[in-house]
């Protein structure tokens, strides 16, 4: 005699496997860790720029550019962002070698730019000019900080939420363990 055969519940979805349509959410929306440096300055330098021609061009569509740029970027790391592209497949490859930081922080960073820029949009495009360019203003001061002298502002904020308990220290074990820092 043998025994009835029943079916067999699916597999449970777990965040090491993929959907079972194929698709790798973690792969499409990956940022990557480490993220070379000099990439990352070279993009700050082209933000600065296309910033302070919005700026001084008073052009609201430099805004939705800026911001859609920090979103790609957000989302989609590299791959999609022109400016990003530029920075890791043309200008960064020139320099030599690579410098190699942590990415968490960098994700972050590019994260308040997108929200500094889609505040910035909604400003201008509701009428309130002035407090757009003020948030642009800011925009290119932390930007010019990234580019000129080596200095994030968003991953100094990283650092700090993530030594006070608000950002897990999983999410960058590099960030949280000095001696798995690259030099």
């Amino acid at each position: 005699m043998t025994k009835p055969s029943f079916p067999q519940a699916p597999a449970r979805q777990t965040a090491d496997t993929p959907a079972s349509s194929g698709i790798d959410w973690r792969a499409v929306f990956a940022f990557p860790n480490p993220v070379n440096e000099y990439a990352a300055r070279i993009t700050a330098g082209l933000v600065v720029v296309l910033a302070v021609v919005t700026l001084v061009t008073g052009w609201g569509w430099g805004l939705v550019a800026l911001a859609a740029g920090f979103w790609l970027r957000v989302l989609f790391g590299p791959r999609i962002s022109p400016l990003a592209l530029l920075s890791v497949k043309v200008l960064a490859p020139r320099l030599g070698h690579a410098k190699l930081v942590a990415g968490p922080p960098k994700r972050f960073a590019q994260g308040i730019g997108a929200a500094l820029t889609s505040a910035a949009v909604v400003l201008f495009f509701a009428g309130f000019q002035p407090g757009a360019w003020i948030l642009l203003a800011l925009l290119i001061v932390a930007a010019s900080l990234e580019a000129f002298a080596g200095f994030c502002l968003g991953c100094a904020i990283f650092g700090f939420l993530q030594r006070r308990g608000l950002i897990p220290a999983d999410v960058c074990e590099a960030c949280n363990n000095i001696t798995l820092r690259r030099t």
